[in-house]
């Protein structure tokens, strides 16, 4: 991770209206939030990343195998199962103006790298859009 990945997943975090304490807490210490969506009325409940060892180590592994530096993460119960989508910033630099366009024009359109927590096999990068919710997000696509 650069202080450039660092300062950039701040901007995107901001972009997102993630709270401020949140952002804070991930500049000063690092620390990682992740949000779940427990009801309608809790659509983005946040909780410390670190609460879930083994979800750390996922995350430190996509970082050191991909260059990448992950600011926030999601959580969706789905049918397929449950789905952390993990929410980074890459190393190349030339293309962050665009992930920038892409959350704000998009309506929170942005990579992620989406982990089956249920089955490995489909977890993959792709695009995944998100809304502001509750200090955090929620999936909607």
């Amino acid at each position: 991770m650069s202080e450039k990945q660092k300062q950039e997943a701040i901007k995107r975090m901001r972009l997102l209206q993630i709270m401020n304490s949140v952002i804070t807490d991930f500049k000063n210490n690092g620390r990682i939030y992740y949000s779940e969506r427990q009801s309608a009325m809790f659509p983005a409940t946040l909780y410390w990343l670190d609460n879930k060892p083994e979800w750390v180590a996922m995350v430190k592994n996509f970082e050191k195998k991909n260059h990448a530096l992950v600011y926030h993460a999601q959580l969706t119960h789905t049918q397929m199962g449950d789905l952390l989508s993990l929410l980074y910033v890459s190393n190349d630099e030339l293309s962050w103006d665009e992930d920038r366009k892409w959350i704000v024009n998009e309506d929170g359109l942005m990579y992620s790298m989406v982990i089956n927590l249920d089955d490995d096999t489909f977890s993959e990068v792709g695009t995944i859009q998100v809304r502001p919710a509750m200090g955090g997000v929620v999936r909607t696509a």
